[in-house]
């Protein structure tokens, strides 16, 4: 195991009771300090992080991005690594990121990962390897502040080679629960943006990311689970379009 290391794990959760506690002892023993914010859990998330040594400050999130700025405002070290619940860091990641960090070589790391749906490993599609902006300075680096997919802003970023899982879905029926939630996001944010959609323009993205996912991106290679990823890759356009208009006519 790596020695500790004075950095601080934050992770989001909300209704993550069985899901919590993997995600705490997989960084447990080499970060100094693990702070879960709690979303306002209906399930015992927040009390199961207790016992298991972290921080925890319940807050509701409202606005992803400047939720996320909020969290980790709150952690007591420069460094940060971002967890949500439903990922996990593997041994030889927390050896590559303490090795990082003593380097200082870098302000801010990216960090491949590996999706899942269910136990199933998405390798292709452009699922894998998904490197995202997940360690840095908290003094350099932080989210734009939307509700829905926000992007990153700092330095530079190193990138490092182990993986970290990301059990995105638990099955096909939590994509679909979760595409709804994130459309309905989405749709408030063109509409928040004063962006202009036209039918033929969602139709065309809709298309466009069925395609590239599937064929460009070899979704296919990941067989019927594959095929599904980007048929859902594509309706996130078209939903979001739908509910952009629905609010549009009611405005």
């Amino acid at each position: 195991m790596p020695a500790t290391f004075p950095l601080t794990v934050v992770i989001l959760a909300k209704n993550e009771a069985s899901r919590i506690e993997a995600c705490i002892r997989s960084v447990q023993g080499w970060a100094a300090e693990v702070l879960v914010v709690d979303d306002e859990s209906a399930d015992d998330t927040a009390a199961l992080a207790e016992r298991l040594g972290a921080r925890v400050i319940r807050r509701r999130m409202e606005i992803e991005g400047r939720h996320r700025n909020w969290a980790h405002s709150q952690a007591q070290h420069e460094w940060i690594l971002s967890l949500d619940a439903d990922e996990r860091v593997t041994p030889a990641l927390a050896e590559e990121i303490t090795q990082a960090l003593a380097s200082g070589s870098h302000e801010t790391y990216a960090i491949p990962r590996r999706n899942y749906i269910g136990e199933r490993w998405l390798r292709y599609g452009g699922w894998y390897p998904s490197a995202q902006l997940k360690l840095f300075k908290r003094s350099v680096f932080r989210w734009e502040e939307v509700s829905v997919h926000p992007r990153a802003f700092g330095p530079p970023a190193g990138t490092l080679k182990a993986d970290l899982l990301h059990y995105s879905y638990r099955d096909t029926a939590d994509y679909r629960r979760k595409l709804e939630r994130q459309t309905a996001l989405e749709a408030q944010k063109w509409v928040a943006d004063q962006r202009r959609m036209s039918v033929g323009k969602a139709l065309w993205r809709t298309i466009d990311r069925f395609f590239r996912t599937l064929v460009l991106k070899q979704g296919f290679r990941d067989g019927r689970l594959g095929w599904f990823a980007a048929w859902m890759g594509g309706a996130y356009q078209w939903k979001s379009y739908q509910k952009y208009r629905a609010l549009r006519h009611a405005a």
